[in-house]
């Protein structure tokens, strides 16, 4: 059974009970990513999330992870560019203990000068990590171009500057800002009893709200550039090519069809791009295609990690396979095998109470109503080969097409060539 409710402080709460479960989860969405942040504050809304766990009041770090590991329960958090989720899985009998230290986390983290300092450094690590990975990196660097001076194209981590630079009284300030219960969706499933659950945290965000109140600001839409070519020189074994276009809003009714049509052509191993570019032509171990959306924005993109040798038989035949794509449509088959992965995919993911409260916590964020399961398989099922021609016509058109490269610069240039030979 699912309830959910907007309570007195503007916060909404979903909760679904499960009684043949042994297990629960929560998690807490705060509606606060990077596309929140000011240019100096890039990386603020991740560094808040890392200081979440560096103690309270009541809790040092080291109180925090003891916690929940003698109750062999998972804690963590990840933040996106338009929230982040504090989120925590454990036995049922052990929920309780479980959202005391979360809200614990939540409203209360000290932000000692002294952690403030020291996470300051790991963050930079990590930072430096990331630049290390260019098969990551190369995402970034694609979305930076596609979204020019808006802060949708900031990086999550923040730069290597800016996180330098950060005082603790502004990060503090953003936090108490941004951490309010009528900025946050909160998700529980599992055993339990939905009216406890709704009892306690009406405790903890009524003790939490008392004295704040949330303070957004308005955001402007992102404009996204196309045809650009950004070019990053590294000294990297493997060339890592990121392609792709402006796409749709989570809100957009063409997500079920984006959905199938991703399926197709790069989201899995019987779709097109990998039957091509791996097994058939052996040009990379990795190839794939996703779509990311955002409220009012998204990108379609293509990525490949291939060697120096393969740069032009990869431009080649990606574009072959775009233009059949494209020009000629996809087969009733196709069609039918990625709704029946999609379908089956769905319903498996409802055996984890994790994807469960993830599901509707992200249903109740976006779209302001729980979606049942059925529902979205249902518009799933409704689209039609017709569909996937019309929106891969609209959306992959080559005048759109962008490009991000990592690799030697004397391969850079190779790869630049073999993408304008596409507009010859």
């Amino acid at each position: 059974m699912v309830n959910f409710w907007t309570l007195s402080n503007k916060a909404k709460l979903v909760v679904e009970e499960i009684p043949y479960l042994k297990s629960a989860a929560i998690n807490v969405y705060i509606k606060v990513g990077s596309r929140h942040e000011k240019e100096n504050m890039t990386g603020a809304s991740h560094f808040v999330e890392h200081m979440l766990f560096k103690g309270t009041d009541k809790r040092s770090a080291r109180d925090i992870a003891e916690s929940f590991e003698i109750i062999g329960g998972q804690l963590n958090a990840y933040t996106s560019k338009e929230y982040t989720c504090v989120y925590a899985r454990t036995l049922d009998e052990n929920i309780y203990e479980a959202m005391d230290i979360i809200f614990d986390m939540i409203f209360n983290s000290s932000f000692s000068l002294k952690d403030f300092n020291t996470e300051k450094g790991v963050v930079i690590e990590e930072i430096n990590m990331y630049e290390d990975t260019p098969d990551d990196l190369i995402h970034d660097l694609f979305m930076q171009n596609l979204w020019q001076n808006h802060p949708m194209g900031k990086p999550i981590l923040g730069t290597l500057e800016t996180v330098s630079s950060f005082a603790r009284d502004d990060i503090y300030s953003f936090y108490r800002q941004s951490y309010v219960p009528s900025n946050m969706v909160i998700s529980v499933a599992g055993n339990i009893d939905g009216n406890k659950i709704k009892e306690k945290v009406e405790y903890y965000l009524d003790k939490a709200s008392s004295n704040r109140e949330f303070s957004g600001a308005v955001l402007d839409k992102p404009k996204e550039s196309m045809n650009f070519v950004k070019l990053l020189p590294k000294d990297t074994e493997q060339i890592q090519i990121c392609l792709g276009v402006p796409g749709i809003s989570y809100l957009a009714e063409e997500r079920y069809t984006q959905h199938v049509m991703n399926s197709i052509l790069g989201g899995g191993m019987s779709s097109r791009l990998f039957q091509t570019m791996r097994e058939e032509m052996g040009l990379a171990y990795s190839v794939y295609s996703y779509p990311s959306n955002y409220s009012d924005t998204g990108a379609y993109s293509i990525y490949i990690g291939t060697g120096a040798n393969n740069i032009s038989k990869f431009f080649a035949a990606l574009y072959e396979e775009l233009d059949r794509f494209i020009s000629k449509g996809v087969s009733e088959e196709e069609v039918y095998r990625s709704k029946q992965l999609i379908k089956s995919s769905m319903y498996l993911g409802q055996e984890s109470v994790m994807n469960r409260t993830g599901r509707m916590g992200k249903s109740l964020m976006m779209y302001g109503e729980i979606i049942p399961v059925e529902k979205v398989v249902e518009n799933i099922i409704a689209v039609t080969p017709q569909m996937v021609k019309e929106l891969a016509s609209r959306l992959l058109c080559f005048e759109s097409i962008s490009l991000a490269a990592i690799g030697p610069e004397k391969v850079l240039k190779e790869v630049e060539k073999g993408f304008k030979n596409w507009f010859k």
